[in-house]
């Protein structure tokens, strides 16, 4: 039996910063985006007939028909390479589930690269991003993923030096879901007290985040933290325990951590014990070869 796996990798935004308002109405924003170690998996298994697309999930009640982004992905990878599709995708969710860390475009992301195997389409990445980027802003970051500036509505991309691997503690409060078009609808420039500095950020990546610190931010902080004060809370507890930096990773509501080494990660989950969140110990990770 024929069968791909791919791994899904979560990102965070080591700096996000909101440049204005484009014609077409979305945010130009500047990104400095990374991935994580925490991931999904997609295995791909031919299909039960003809024409179709199957979807499942170890998430209950996670939708696997066309709304769901993995779906969509083999939908307009089939279309673009004539293909009649076949095939069953079977999702095995690790990443927290709407946290802004990319869960569903990682998802998406690797069924492209999945797929572009399976049916030996032969595509370039660059093929890919661009199919991707009809889907979402994430996804053509989630192609290759590892360290990379992310411009325009997130999806002009230039690679970067990866940044020496690092511990990042993740942390999501239960419950709490946060919509990413909410937060870009409710942005408001005055509000930003200390926006990232990008070029800074790209300028020191090669000596490792101690370095980033006096660069990074996430102006889209200004509207989910007042929404959600406990995001505050976990960034004060995560910086008491040792993190060399807090920050919130994308709309949220999911907080970061870059830590120094094991000890003090484990540091850091200790001082969330108060608190009713999802955690994990994840290492950045290089680009996807």
């Amino acid at each position: 039996m024929k069968k791909i796996t791919e791994v899904a990798y979560a990102k965070i935004n080591l700096g996000l910063d909101i440049i204005g308002r484009r014609e077409d109405g979305y945010h130009e924003v500047s990104m400095i985006m990374q991935s994580v170690s925490l991931c999904d998996e997609i295995t791909i298994t031919p299909g039960s007939g003809e024409g179709k697309i199957e979807l499942s999930t170890n998430i209950p009640g996670l939708s696997c028909g066309s709304d769901n982004l993995a779906y969509r992905a083999a939908d307009i990878l089939a279309k673009h390479a004539n293909i009649i599709p076949n095939v069953h995708i079977a999702l095995n969710k690790k990443i927290f589930m709407a946290a802004g860390l990319a869960g569903g475009s990682a998802d998406a992301a690797a069924v492209l690269r999945g797929l572009n195997k399976y049916w030996q389409l032969h595509l370039e990445n660059q093929e890919l991003e661009a199919l991707a980027a009809q889907l979402g802003s994430d996804i053509p970051f989630c192609i290759e993923g590892g360290t990379m500036l992310a411009t325009g509505r997130g999806e002009v991309l230039t690679k970067l030096k990866d940044l020496p691997q690092t511990i990042v503690v993740l942390a999501k409060p239960k419950g709490l879901e946060v919509s990413t078009a909410w937060v870009y609808q409710h942005y408001n420039k005055g509000r930003v007290v200390h926006a990232p500095c990008i070029w800074q950020l790209q300028e020191h990546l090669a000596e490792g985040a101690p370095a980033l610190v006096p660069y990074m931010g996430n102006v889209l902080e200004t509207v989910t933290i007042p929404a959600h004060s406990v995001i505050a809370s976990i960034k004060a507890a995560m910086l008491s325990a040792g993190a060399y930096f807090a920050l919130m990773s994308g709309s949220g509501p999911t907080v970061f951590a870059l830590a120094k080494d094991q000890t003090t990660a484990e540091s850091i989950i200790a001082a969330l014990a108060d608190f009713d969140v999802e955690t994990a110990i994840t290492t950045t990770v290089g680009r996807i070869q």
